[in-house]
């Protein structure tokens, strides 16, 4: 099958339509099953737009093009999120904006570094992008620690944790805003990266109209498959024994992550390290200052005001990983033991979560 100049393998429609086709077969039948064919579907799909914003990033540059694959890398969760606010689901939801951004930090950078790492014995990357990239994410880690510390310091208020959320989510989403600023307006050379490999195969790539195209199918399959697999959450992880919060941190945040777990991994591996980069830390800082803000803002829309009161566990796991990644970014340079050192913290964690009460 053809779409404009670029060429979908039959796999690849069958990889996204028997699941799909799967979910709308079981509707009515066991909602685990529901749950399992919608994620079954979803990673398909975003992984479609993963592949779509990696040929409009050929044309833009590393600095937009991370971008470009952040924003539409978070769109599946983000759709996710928006059911499951919609359902009242608010631990799910606080859930999957830490696991998303454990995820990426350790899981997608993990994979990216180890899978780069293992072809190039070296790989090299923008010091002073990364570095502020990981500065602007212990940013957004200030803004999930404190309403918990302020919840340990003036408990029984819910009205001013509520406030307080929502100035904060205020700060967080300026603070973004004035990111895009810096990245693509008054210091974007520092995101410039190797305009040589990012343009050596724009002549391969699909056209900008086809990719958007794609990304129109793909967002349109995801937020039908979002809607079936938040209606059986709940019913999921009460039969498999599972916490709303394992489920939000771990299964949504991987399911919703599979865009960036995809092309993250494939410019890493063409030694394409800079964008790597962007895309796993700027996607974090896109969950952690545009994301779990909007999420905020949206909750009132629906009557149910949410606040940025996470678990402590929660607020543990985000400080471990941006110190973790603290270290992996500082030099400028990675190789395939930094991956799995990413790779055993992202491990560790995930077990604390499935085994807590």
């Amino acid at each position: 099958m053809t779409l404009g100049r670029v060429h979908i393998k039959p796999l690849h429609l069958l990889l996204v339509f028997v699941p799909v086709s799967a979910v709308l077969e079981v509707v009515h039948a066991d909602p685990v099953w529901v749950f399992t064919a919608s994620a079954l579907a979803i990673i398909p799909l975003a992984g479609l737009m993963g592949e779509a914003t990696e040929h409009l990033a050929q044309q833009t540059g590393p600095g937009i093009g991370g971008l470009l694959n952040a924003t539409f890398g978070n769109a599946a969760e983000l759709i996710i999120a928006f059911m499951a606010l919609r359902e009242g689901l608010h631990d799910v939801v606080k859930a999957s904006i830490t696991g998303s951004i454990i995820g990426n930090v350790l899981l997608v950078l993990g994979l990216s570094v180890l899978m780069g790492g293992l072809k190039y014995e070296r790989q090299t990357f923008n010091r002073t992008a990364s570095s502020l990239g990981t500065t602007l994410l212990i940013l957004g880690t200030i803004g999930l620690i404190v309403p918990a510390l302020f919840h340990l310091l003036v408990s029984g208020q819910p009205r001013l944790e509520h406030d307080l959320s929502l100035a904060i989510a205020i700060i967080l989403f300026v603070t973004y805003l004035l990111s895009l600023v810096f990245s693509l307006h008054t210091h974007k050379h520092l995101y410039a990266g190797d305009t040589a490999q990012t343009t050596a195969h724009e002549g391969d790539g699909w056209s900008k109209k086809t990719s958007i195209l794609v990304l129109v199918i793909a967002v349109a399959g995801v937020t039908l498959m979002s809607e079936l697999l938040v209606g059986a959450v709940e019913h999921t992880a009460a039969t498999l024994g599972m916490t709303d919060v394992f489920v939000g941190v771990i299964l949504v945040a991987i399911i919703g992550n599979a865009a960036e777990h995809s092309t993250a991994v494939l410019v890493a591996v063409k030694n394409q390290m800079d964008l790597a980069m962007h895309i796993a830390i700027g996607s974090s800082l896109q969950i952690a200052l545009f994301v779990a803000p909007l999420l905020v803002f949206v909750s009132y829309l629906f009557g149910r005001p949410m606040d940025l009161l996470f678990t402590s566990f929660e607020v543990v796991s985000v400080g471990l990983a941006m110190w973790i990644l603290s270290l992996i970014a500082h030099d400028g340079e990675s190789h395939w033991m930094e991956g799995v050192q990413l790779l055993a913290v992202y491990l560790i964690v995930a077990m604390v979560f499935y085994f807590l009460p």
